[in-house]
This record gives structure tokens, sequence and C-alpha cells, in this order.
């Protein structure tokens, strides 16, 4: 992953964003809410500390969820953007595929296999069958950024 800033948007260009920051990590989620908002198999994120994240231009929505954990939305497009999880203020989880570039994003860890499709495989080295103990998430951190380098 670059050390440059990374920057992407939604696919009609009205809502732009930054990360100056590395990712702590890389994930895959296979939840039905996940498919039914991607209409793929899974969504792919990168978690980014809030420092590190801003919105450059447009006014993201709420979609998806509605509630304490929020998905933001291009309001024009209907791109998901990005995720305010509930709970984590200090986070923000980037759709990885709204970046400019997009092949470094591995996922390192993936969630809810218990609702994966059946012929979905990916490389994450760590899985569980819905969110990890929040409890787990600095030695995945602490992981990740070790396999990295």
């Amino acid at each position: 992953m670059s050390d440059k800033p990374l920057e992407g948007g939604c696919r009609c260009g009205q809502v732009r964003f930054r990360v100056t920051e590395q990712p702590l990590l890389t994930m895959a989620c296979h939840c039905r809410g996940c498919q039914q908002m991607t209409g793929s198999a899974f969504s792919l994120s990168a978690m980014y500390p809030v420092a590190g994240f801003e919105v450059t231009a447009g006014e993201p929505a709420i979609g998806g969820l509605h509630g304490p954990t929020r998905h933001f939305f291009c309001p024009h497009c209907m791109s998901w953007l990005f995720t305010r999880p509930d709970g984590a203020d200090w986070l923000v989880n980037v759709r990885a595929t709204m970046f400019d570039e997009v092949a470094d994003f591995t996922p390192f860890l993936e969630t809810y296999t218990d609702e994966k499709l059946p012929w979905v495989t990916t490389p994450a080295v760590r899985s569980f069958p819905k969110f990890p103990e929040i409890e787990d998430y600095q030695g995945m951190v602490n992981e990740f950024m070790a396999q990295r380098g």
C-alpha cells in the first residue's frame, strides 16, 4: 500500500475522500446486509483512524443502516462509500473498491463467514463466523502491520 495519501470517491464523482494514514486492517464482510448493499458476495473495506480520513468534496448521506452504525453513500449515485461503526468513533471503514487505486486491498480478515456464499473463497488470514470480539482487534492490527512490514 502506498505511503502517499490515497483518494477515492463515488461512481459519479460528486463525493470524494482522502486518507492520509495507513490502514489498520483490511477486511471482507460476508454478511447478508453487505451482500445486499453491494450486489456482490461480500464487501471489501479498509479500517482507518478517523484522524486520517476526510471527505474532500460533496456531502455523503446516511443509507443502509440508519441506527448506531451508519453507512454513508453518495446522495446522487448511491455508491456506498464508508461506514462509521457503533462504539468506535475513532475509526472509519472505507469501502476499498471506492479508492482510485484498489489493487493493494487484499482482505486480511473476513467476517460473517457463517453467511458466506458456498462458492466464495478469499485469501484472508483470519476468519470469523460473526464479528471478532473487540479485544481481539488490537492483536489483529499488530499482526496486519507486521505482515505489511
